[in-house]
């Protein structure tokens, strides 16, 4: 079953979405904010524990400023991210950063809470 892949625990995958609402970056900056840290670090500690596991970080802008600006800063993002996680000890390989830009709104862009709900890094594991 689970096409040759590893389980990976239900646990463990909720603790990797939920440690990406924990990232937070300066405003137009991929500078990864130290409350960030704790979050990440806990990732981190995830994948040393478990080799198996590969993730995917997504990165997401609101729609203010331009497409294409949206776009660089939100593969800049992604890539702060897999970066940080590099600098932790685990395998490039096993981290994909992708940034889609303002392409994937999770709230509405014409109000500044839905603006904010729209900054965002999501983590997934994708082996599961």
């Amino acid at each position: 079953s689970n096409s040759g892949c590893p389980e990976i625990a239900k646990a463990i995958i909720e603790k990797v979405s939920f440690a990406a609402k924990n990232v937070f970056f300066s405003t137009g900056s991929y500078k990864l904010l130290p409350k960030s840290f704790k979050s990440l670090d806990e990732v981190a500690k995830l994948m040393a524990e478990d080799e198996s596991l590969m993730i995917d970080i997504d990165g997401h802008t609101d729609s203010q400023g331009s497409s294409e600006s949206n776009q660089v800063l939100s593969d800049n993002r992604a890539g702060a991210v897999k970066e940080y996680l590099v600098k932790k000890g685990v395998d490039a390989s096993r981290l994909k950063s992708t940034g889609y830009g303002e392409d994937k709104p999770v709230a509405d862009n014409t109000t500044a809470a839905g603006r904010a709900k729209n900054r965002r890094t999501e983590m997934t594991v994708r082996n599961f």
